[in-house]
C-alpha cells in the first residue's frame, strides 16, 4: 500500500515538472479622486498596483480625438501611489470634453476616464509662475512682471488699467513685501483669487502704477 502511494506521489511530481510555470500577472488600476473637473482645478488620482516590481508606471493623458501627452513616468514605491498634478486645467490648453488616463505597469494596462466641463472659473496661467520665479530671483524688473500680468492674465482676474510702454516700464515699482505673497502663490499656499485680490488692491490704491516711483517719492 505504501509503495503504491509513493509511486503516485512520484508520478504527480513528474507531471508537474513538465507543466508550464504560471506566474501571477501584475495588476494595475487607477483610482480617480473624481470624474468631473472644471477649469482651474488640478487632476488627482492614485495608481494602485498588486506588487512593487521596481518598474515605473507610464502614464498618458489623451482627449477624445486621440491627441495626448508625452509619456509621464511615475515612480511606484507603494501599493497605492497618489499622483497630484502641479498644473491646473487651463482653457488655452485643455478643450472641454472627455479625457482618458492610460497607465502601463510591468506588462499590465488600465484606462480611466474623466470629463472636463464648462465653468466660470478663471485662473492665473501657469506661465505667470515662471515670470514670478524670475522676479523673485531678481532676474526680472518689476515693470516687466506687471507687463506679463497685462499680457497673459484675464483682466477679469487681474486688471492693469494703465498702458505699459518702453518709457515707463522701468518706472513701475512693486513693494518688497509683495514678494512674500508671490512666494506663497508660487508654492501653492494661497489661491489664484487671493493673489489676484492683493495685486488688484495695489493697483487700485496706485501703490503700483505707471508712475509708481514718482508717487512713492523714490
Amino acid at each position: 500500500m505504501k509503495a503504491k502511494v509513493s509511486l503516485a506521489i512520484i508520478l504527480i511530481i513528474g507531471i508537474m515538472a513538465f507543466l508550464p510555470q504560471v506566474h501571477a500577472e501584475q495588476e494595475v488600476s487607477i483610482i480617480m479622486e473624481k470624474t468631473t473637473y472644471q477649469y482651474c482645478e488640478k487632476l488627482f488620482y492614485v495608481i494602485e498596483v498588486s506588487e512593487i516590481t521596481g518598474d515605473p508606471a507610464i502614464v498618458h493623458i489623451r482627449d477624445e480625438t486621440g491627441k495626448g501627452s508625452s509619456a509621464i513616468p511615475i515612480a511606484i514605491k507603494e501599493l497605492q501611489n497618489p499622483v497630484p498634478s502641479l498644473i491646473p486645467f487651463e482653457a488655452e490648453i485643455f478643450p472641454l470634453g472627455k479625457y482618458f488616463l492610460d497607465v502601463e505597469y510591468s506588462g499590465s494596462e488600465y484606462t480611466a476616464e474623466f470629463d472636463l466641463v464648462g465653468s466660470d472659473n478663471i485662473c492665473i496661467p501657469e506661465v505667470i509662475r515662471q515670470f514670478l520665479i524670475e522676479w523673485l530671483n531678481e532676474k526680472m524688473p518689476d515693470g516687466y512682471l506687471i507687463d506679463a500680468f497685462q499680457r497673459y492674465v484675464d483682466p477679469k482676474l487681474i486688471e492693469i488699467p494703465f498702458e505699459i510702454n518702453d518709457k515707463n516700464i522701468l518706472e513701475i515699482d512693486i513693494p518688497d513685501w509683495v514678494k512674500n505673497v508671490a512666494y506663497w502663490w508660487v508654492l501653492g499656499m494661497i489661491s489664484d483669487k487671493d493673489f489676484a485680490q492683493m495685486t488688484n488692491y495695489l493697483v487700485d490704491e496706485k501703490i503700483i502704477s505707471s508712475h509708481a516711483r514718482i508717487e512713492n517719492g523714490i
